[in-house]
């Protein structure tokens, strides 16, 4: 082993949520990790797409932005010390003949890890650009995928082109702040969910927002700032005044190198795991969150937050086999209280 190696315990691939309470769950069995993210932030898909927008699925947050859920667990996990390594994406996995791992990062960083979790979400993904010429040269100064801070959209035209849940949220959340808002969607069909549409519909009747049906042409602009949208619409094309555009055409989801990892697949897009554990079917990897499947699987992060307190039992007596687990609740254990510093 080279000096410039990290051991540690466990290895978690993926910083969004299920990967950070994971930290908390192996912290309670005295287990050290090393935490790996593609992003360069903690949150991981809901830090990174939805940061400012309400989620009420929590238990016991009638309501909390996907920033304020991330800071909190953060917080939460800050007396286990763990440690973050953003910006990499782990390229290679070697299982070592003495037992656990041998994990490489793009950025040549290396561990020697007894455990491996994957909590990658639905593994690497981007978003789908829209098909205009050049749009490249507008990204990240006026043309955005996400939206990170509201305020970089206050008083800016600004065009939102989907017809999905990400589309309509943010033209109700933009509104108020947007100096002129146009949602361009190909049909007046969407798939988000029907209040939201019924919402947006009641904005078009105020005069408040626009909705045109039609389809991104081309982008007017110089030096990354955009000034016009074109559209193609039925009756020609539609030029929109814009300084602002947020095209919502999906994401692209990719387990990426995670599928050369020997791991049983499920419709080559998922890992299988078991629901004892959430083992993948390489003893020592774990796979919890929206990456795995099982029969009745369910996409809640509250199902993420289950299976990292199932797999933290299970990697505790890897890494520790000669030790008992004893299984402890936090509101009466002195020994938990004093690793949380609240003894």
């Amino acid at each position: 082993m080279s000096g410039n190696e990290i051991t540690t315990d466990v290895v978690i691939i993926g910083a969004g949520p299920v990967g950070l309470f994971a930290v908390f769950e192996l912290g309670l069995v005295d287990l050290k990790c090393h935490v790996i993210d593609i992003l360069d932030r903690p949150g991981g898909q809901c830090a990174e797409l939805y940061p400012e927008k309400p989620i009420y699925d929590i238990p016991a947050f009638p309501e909390i932005s996907g920033q304020g859920l991330t800071d909190n667990l953060m917080k939460q996990i800050a007396p286990f010390s763990p440690e973050f390594h953003y910006s990499q994406m782990v390229t290679n996995v070697e299982k070592l003949p003495e037992g656990g791992f041998r994990v490489t990062t793009d950025a040549e960083t290396v561990f020697n890890t007894k455990v491996i979790v994957v909590a990658a979400g639905g593994g690497s993904f981007q978003p789908k650009r829209p098909p205009v010429a050049d749009v490249e040269q507008y990204e990240g100064k006026s043309v955005f995928y996400a939206v990170r801070k509201m305020e970089e959209f206050r008083d800016q035209d600004v065009v939102i082109v989907g017809g999905g849940d990400s589309a309509l949220d943010w033209t109700l959340n933009l509104e108020p702040i947007a100096r002129s808002l146009t949602l361009v969607h190909r049909r007046d069909q969407f798939r988000g969910h029907a209040d939201s549409v019924n919402k947006m519909h009641a904005l078009v009747e105020e005069g408040r927002i626009n909705f045109v049906i039609g389809q991104l042409g081309r982008l007017e602009g110089k030096d990354g700032q955009l000034e016009e949208v074109v559209l193609n619409t039925k009756a020609g094309e539609m030029g929109i005044p814009a300084t602002r555009l947020l095209p919502f055409f999906g994401l692209t989801m990719k387990l990426g190198p995670v599928a050369d990892w020997g791991l049983d697949l499920h419709d080559n897009a998922l890992i299988k795991v078991d629901t004892e554990k959430f083992e993948t079917s390489v003893p020592g990897i774990f796979a919890i969150g929206d990456i795995n499947w099982y029969p009745g699987k369910l996409k809640l992060i509250l199902s993420g937050f289950h299976e990292g307190a199932l797999m933290a039992q299970a990697a505790k007596r890897i890494v520790h086999p000669d030790e008992k687990v004893i299984f402890q609740y936090t509101t009466s254990s002195t020994k938990l209280q004093k690793k949380l510093g609240v003894a």
